[in-house]
């Protein structure tokens, strides 16, 4: 099956570039975590890092995070070819973020099922954001 540019991205593949983030942040940051503290305890400066890699890197560069890259997937605003602003990725993590924790899971389980049964691919954070998850 050949890809085409600009196709909304799946569920499986969000998932692989969402894994490969978390372990590209996770081991360099356990190592610092445990440098610093002595632990391995998540602190406040991994949480930090990892808040502002999820929230300002797709802004800086041009919708990609280092695992949506691997992944040949980006954030874009809905329907136009540019990447997500500050404000669409406030958004997208933030206000996303408090949507799945106040339903208490609920809202995870919705988005999932978004990405993996509708045509455009959207969960509840892109239609909160503004964005989509397209193959390029």
């Amino acid at each position: 099956m050949s890809v085409v540019a600009n196709e909304p991205a799946g569920f499986w593949i969000r998932l692989g570039a969402n894994i490969l983030d978390g372990l590209i942040l996770s081991i360099p940051l356990s190592i610092l975590s445990w440098m610093i503290t002595g632990s391995g305890d998540e602190n406040v400066v991994t949480e930090t890092i990892t808040f502002l890699y999820i929230l300002l890197l797709p802004v800086f560069w041009n919708g990609y995070t280092v695992g949506k890259y691997i992944c040949g997937i980006k954030i874009r605003k809905v329907g136009v070819e540019d990447p997500p602003g500050i404000v669409n990725m406030l958004l997208r993590v933030i206000i996303g973020n408090l949507v799945y924790a106040f339903t208490f899971g609920i809202g995870t389980i919705v988005s999932v099922c978004m990405v993996a049964f509708r045509e455009d691919k959207r969960s509840l954070h892109d239609f909160i954001a503004g964005t989509e998850v397209v193959r390029n």
